[in-house]
């Protein structure tokens, strides 16, 4: 491992490497009810998006939709949450034939990976049939998000970069978890662009547009801004061109088959007011005013921020958990330890916040809508829609 020394550099990498890696809808309960009180399974696959970094449960996308679909189906609802930060979607076998220890979801790490999530659930569920739902998400860390907050890289590269993690790799995904869970529906989420027009154009945002410059050219810093907003929006034109062609070819496949299930993408609505530290912000950032902002780049680092998310003092004693030092330790291997933790403290930085999180709920609630409306919903529910026109 290169070790690099605890710098301005470091710490503002880690602030913003992390980012991945943002009320509700009418009640359509009215308009259905069950003819049985079975109990319905939701499975939650994927990285920190999924697991809703920086969340109390309650604020949780997954939950919402948890609670609506109790409210809508009238069943309960139990879930099973293997979603973690930082988890990549990997490939088939790759979590070995034993469960790694679990860890804290907040806790950034690539394993398990997606595909070791299913491996997990499927040795949890006695009958995997008996899963109704499956929501998922994943690509973004197998490009590596930094890449994102760098305006060294140019918008036709990651074109690139998400057609080839986005596309073959999550169709594979969703073909195994369909095979997996053969009852279950399937949603698939994607992502959002993380800096707009709208973002903070001050102090602070420009000189992190430098520290995380990694190019030869010499670039200004309107230079800079203007390529980190074209990548976040190309990312997020790219991404889901990829997901949905990926969801829809699956989809259509599980049709020919006469199957029942249904495979869905969910594009999530976000607006350049969304975007980080802008004036609407749906995601999370640094809890510190402008003057600490500045101290943190004028003291080289030693004055840190704190995010402002619902789990960091949770998240950091997780992170200290998970993040502990060699015995004996170097002074070289105490400085990476160091990294590493404020890399993990400051995880859940550029995540969906509360109302982010409301934005991925409506996107989710508008697909189970359309499922809920269509033939096949559910297994064995027997539900009946009520005469007239369902909303």
């Amino acid at each position: 491992m290169k070790v690099v020394s605890y710098s301005a550099k470091s710490f503002l990498l880690a602030a913003l490497a992390t980012v991945i890696c943002i009320f509700s809808l009418p009640a359509y309960g009215q308009n259905i009810r069950p003819a049985g009180d079975g109990q319905f399974n939701l499975l939650v696959l994927g990285d920190s998006i999924s697991w809703g970094q920086g969340l109390r449960d309650e604020h949780k996308a997954w939950y919402q939709v948890k609670t609506w679909v109790e409210t809508t189906v009238g069943r309960k609802v139990s879930e099973r949450i293997e979603a973690h930060s930082g988890a990549v979607i990997g490939s088939v076998g790759d979590s070995g034939a034993v469960p790694l220890v679990t860890l804290d979801g907040e806790v950034s790490r690539g394993v398990p990976s997606v595909n070791g999530q299913i491996d997990n659930a499927l040795r949890s569920y006695a009958d995997p049939t008996n899963v109704d739902l499956v929501l998922v998400d994943g690509c973004i860390n197998d490009l590596d998000a930094r890449r994102l907050l760098n305006a060294a890289n140019a918008p036709a590269g990651i074109v690139e970069l998400a057609q080839q993690k986005c596309g073959p790799p999550v169709e594979a995904l969703l073909t195994r978890i369909a095979a997996s869970f053969p009852n279950a529906h399937i949603i698939i989420t994607g992502y959002y662009p993380i800096l707009s027009e709208q973002t903070a154009n001050d102090f602070f945002m420009r000189a992190l547009a430098k520290r995380l410059y990694t190019g030869s050219e010499s670039m200004n810093d309107k230079q800079l801004r203007a390529r980190l907003i074209e990548i976040s929006r190309v990312w997020y034109q790219a991404s889901n061109r990829m997901l949905a062609a990926a969801t829809e070819k699956v989809d259509a496949e599980l049709a020919a088959k006469g199957s029942r299930q249904r495979a869905a993408f969910a594009e999530i609505v976000f607006l350049p007011e969304h975007s980080f530290a802008a004036p609407h912000s749906r995601l999370w950032g640094f809890d510190a005013s402008a003057i600490r902002k500045l101290l943190v780049i004028l003291t080289l680092g030693r004055v840190t921020l704190k995010t402002n998310d619902e789990r960091r003092n949770q998240r950091g004693t997780s992170c200290k958990q998970a993040i502990r030092p060699a015995a004996p330790e170097t002074r070289a291997q105490k400085k990476a330890r160091e990294a590493r933790l404020l890399q993990c403290r400051l995880a859940a930085i550029g995540h969906p916040n509360r109302g982010g999180a409301l934005l991925y709920y409506e996107a989710i609630s508008r697909q189970l809508k359309l499922l809920i409306d269509g033939p096949g919903w559910l297994r064995d529910t027997g539900l009946i829609v009520a005469p007239g026109k369902v909303r």
